[in-house]
């Protein structure tokens, strides 16, 4: 497995890659105490900082204890892809209509009563730490080359991993 830090925009980019393909990451908040609080949200943004931004609801556990508690960990996995990454970072509650507005899709109806739903707010993660692993190549040429390294004995480099910093 080679490594491969990436930095600034290159680390932007890959964190809103991996974020945006795998979609869903599991939340844990309440970092501090056991067990964590940890549920699944559904990625609706990273932005150019490397942001990365969710809708919740305002009465929710996790909205409840980012409130107590900014420090959360995102957690990404795709296995069938061999795709994963984790996030450290501060959560921030966010209310601005305007920035609902931007990451609302009709899929949150089932969560929400629309974009003005009073319950509703976004959730900023902002990254202190970031760490992926991924293939190098799609997931078939992946399989191709494991084969051929059982078959000739070879050990193949099939992907990589590293440390973002955003």
């Amino acid at each position: 497995m080679a490594t491969k830090n990436l930095s600034n925009t290159d680390a932007v980019s890959k964190l809103k890659e991996l974020a945006t393909s795998i979609d869903f990451a599991l939340m844990a908040t309440q970092l501090d105490k056991f067990p964590l609080h940890a549920i699944p949200m559904s990625t609706k943004k990273v932005d150019s900082k490397g942001n990365i931004w969710f809708l919740s609801g305002k009465d929710s556990t996790h909205n409840k204890n980012i409130n107590k508690d900014s420090n959360v960990q995102l957690f990404y996995s795709k296995a069938m892809a061999m795709e994963f990454l984790t996030v450290y970072g501060k959560a921030e509650i966010v209310d601005d209509q305007i920035i609902i507005d931007d990451l609302y899709q009709s899929s949150d109806d089932n969560w929400f009563d629309g974009k003005t739903d009073p319950n509703i707010s976004a959730i900023k993660v902002i990254p202190e730490d970031a760490h992926y692993w991924d293939t190098k190549d799609n997931m078939l040429i992946s399989l191709i080359k494991m084969g051929v390294g059982t078959v000739t004995g070879e050990k193949k480099d099939l992907s990589e991993q590293g440390n973002l910093k955003v």
